[in-house]
């Protein structure tokens, strides 16, 4: 193939994969897996690299995949909703909404879906080998993100009762079409290096890029430090650099154990919604750690398995408790427990830790997978009983119902001819909830999804 055709191949596959970052929510927020390869074993990999997407996971085994471009897309289908049921405390005089003894906000009751259901995600690298003991590539993947997409046709418990004069009110939060969209595009730089005949090592630099809106969060006016910049104000974006550090060694006859670190991402702020996330807009990527193994079983199969810890308790906007926004007043100074605030109010996310399992086998001239993961979703609950202002963290989480724990995926991989080959991975997630009383009534939520994914590469080795 001519530099010319490579060059124009690369450049197109960059550009597709930068039009549409991603719109995922499986591990939290974070993917379920990179490579079309890695999908296929649950996202297992940190110790088994196959293809130039390997330094989404651990930068030293790239100088083990060779020279290489792969592109490709995914089609990614979450389905959340939730259901609201109990009375709430909502007891208001027309004009006058209130409720004794406590801040509730009452919910419409009923089964509400999002809409938005269906994401095209695309991704891209490329492994050039400088030598036969050193490596240099580039990659183009989403790590994550959230999407919500509730209708303004979701009736309101407030409609008739706002100020002044009884206002009308719709929507999940009582402000209209309500919801959330968190993408996020990392741009990797990966070197990795053979140090010797059973070690190697990596380094990436990352480029992060993401973008925020939200909508239908008006109400909440009174609980921010700054509500201009609170709710519907468009697409924003922020940007961030981090690094990922990796090492895979062969420990023993047929065994490889691979261990990578990805630094906390510190990202720009969200200034258009300063008075929403905590620390006046900011939303970090959080720091994650993996190890894992490879056992080749034998001389066509491997059994493959990671350990990944997300540590989202780390960034402020993620881990602090919506609970927070109980103490808070904007009266005066800005306070650092209302919105925006150093200490304001989140969605009470803790860390997650996620086991991937995965096997591979060769049956002629294919290469097939199979993997499972399953990891604790990571928000917060105090139960289905537990009054305001001790309930679970449901409330802000109709927003980021991420829920999902386990993961079932399977996958191959075809030759088309001696350069060229074909990867598919497919993932099903079954339906999983969290259910608990609201932190700002006695109603209890239940917010739950499901999910599906097909995703497909084209590899082309030189």
């Amino acid at each position: 193939m001519s530099s010319g055709i490579k060059k124009t191949l690369i450049a197109l596959s960059i550009s597709s994969a930068l039009v549409a970052p991603s719109a995922f929510a499986t591990n939290g927020y974070f993917a379920h897996g990179y490579s079309t390869a890695e999908k296929g074993l649950a996202g297992a990999g940190v110790a088994y690299s196959q293809d130039s997407l390997a330094s989404a996971t651990n930068p030293a085994g790239m100088v083990k995949v060779g020279e290489r471009m792969d592109v490709g897309a995914a089609l990614f289908n979450p389905n959340r909703q939730y259901t609201v049921t109990g009375t709430s405390s909502f007891n208001p005089a027309p004009g006058n909404p209130g409720c004794p003894g406590n801040d509730c906000f009452p919910l419409e009751t009923g089964t509400f879906e999002s809409d938005s259901d269906l994401f095209l995600i695309p991704h891209f690298g490329y492994n050039w080998m400088l030598d036969d003991k050193t490596s240099f590539g580039i990659a183009a993947y989403g790590n994550g993100g959230m999407n919500t997409d509730y209708s303004s046709s979701v009736p309101s418990p407030l409609d008739g009762f706002l100020p002044p004069a009884g206002g009308a009110a719709s929507g999940t939060f009582g402000a209209g079409k309500a919801g959330v969209n968190l993408e996020q595009l990392f741009i990797n730089a990966s070197y990795a290096k053979q140090i010797n005949d059973k070690h190697a090592v990596g380094a990436s630099l990352i480029f992060g890029y993401q973008t925020f809106k939200a909508t239908g969060l008006g109400l909440f006016a009174g609980k921010s430090n700054d509500a201009t910049n609170l709710t519907d104000n468009g697409k924003d974006s922020s940007t961030g650099f981090g690094v990922k550090l990796g090492w895979q060694g062969d420990v023993a006859k047929d065994v490889t154990v691979g261990v990578s670190y990805q630094s906390q991402m510190q990202m720009s702020e969200f200034d258009d919604y300063s008075g929403l996330f905590a620390e006046e807009g900011d939303f970090d990527i959080p720091a994650t750690a993996t190890i894992g193994m490879a056992w080749k079983t034998s001389d066509r199969s491997t059994l493959v398995v990671d350990l990944q810890k997300i540590y989202y308790s780390d960034v402020a906007s993620i881990a602090n408790s919506v609970e927070n926004l109980f103490v808070c007043s904007v009266a005066g100074a800005p306070d650092p427990t209302c919105l925006g605030g150093s200490n304001g109010g989140g969605f009470g996310w803790d860390d997650m830790t996620v086991i991937k399992l995965g096997y591979e086998w060769e049956q002629n001239d294919m290469i097939w997978r199979v993997g499972l993961s399953n990891g604790d979703q990571p928000i917060q609950g105090g139960g289905e009983t537990s009054p305001p202002p001790n309930g679970s963290e449901v409330l802000f989480n109709i927003l980021a119902p991420a829920v999902m724990e386990t993961h079932v995926t399977f996958g191959f991989t075809m030759p088309l001819d001696s350069s060229s080959e074909f990867t598919f991975a497919g993932m099903y997630a079954p339906n999983n909830s969290v259910k608990g009383s609201s932190q700002f009534d006695s109603q209890v939520v239940e917010i739950e999804m499901d999910q599906f994914e097909v995703q497909g590469t084209y590899t082309m080795k030189f």
